[in-house]
């Protein structure tokens, strides 16, 4: 027994090391397909009308376009700093379902959907502009927009110039404060 003792040992730290090593492996791979079924979850959740890449986006189309910043926020850093970096884009149109923050909705309901909308990671809204909004509804996305003023990232997409979101909001002095919360730290683009 003691002949053999430095070769059986021998194999059995091989074989541990063996069996180390497939256990990392195997515990990282199973780690990547966590995150990509996560992403993968969190985009059906957002019920995006399309799934689009920077790969296939022409940036050619608007050549005052600065590539390389659109690519560097394009990385997320500031989502995972939790930065407020907010992006005022016209670079596409979407549209897709968004919660409404107006109407007859209870005030449980609707502090719920506050709290969700000010703890998301990054809160991207699409075609503002695109319907005018009530009063209320102004008002309740102002709130949102001022919960989330140097917490978190926003990106607010919209084919109106600044000087036209009066209309949407409906009034003049909301809008400025809005517009004032919205450009503070930001990055601007326009077609």
């Amino acid at each position: 027994m003691l002949r053999d003792y430095e070769k059986v040992a021998a194999e059995a730290r091989a074989k541990a090391r063996i069996m180390f090593d497939t256990c990392r492996a195997s515990s990282k791979l199973e780690f990547i397909d966590r995150e990509r079924r996560m992403v993968e979850r969190r985009i059906r959740a957002a019920r995006f009308p399309a799934t689009k890449s920077f790969d296939t986006f022409d940036f050619t189309a608007i050549p005052s376009l600065n590539k390389p910043l659109v690519l560097e926020l394009a990385r997320c850093e500031y989502v995972v700093a939790r930065l407020p970096t907010r992006s005022f884009r016209r670079l596409h149109d979407g549209g897709g379902p968004c919660p409404s923050v107006d109407g007859g909705a209870d005030e449980k309901r609707l502090l719920r959907l506050q709290a969700q909308l000010a703890a998301v990671k990054l809160l991207i809204v699409d075609e503002l502009g695109y319907v005018p909004l009530s009063q209320t509804g102004a008002e309740l996305l102002f709130e949102v927009f001022s919960q989330r003023h140097e917490r978190g990232p926003t990106i607010v997409m919209s084919n109106l110039p600044f000087d036209e979101w009066t209309s949407v909001f409906g009034n003049q002095r909301l809008t400025g404060a809005l517009l004032d919360r919205l450009t503070h730290h930001t990055s601007t683009f326009w077609r």
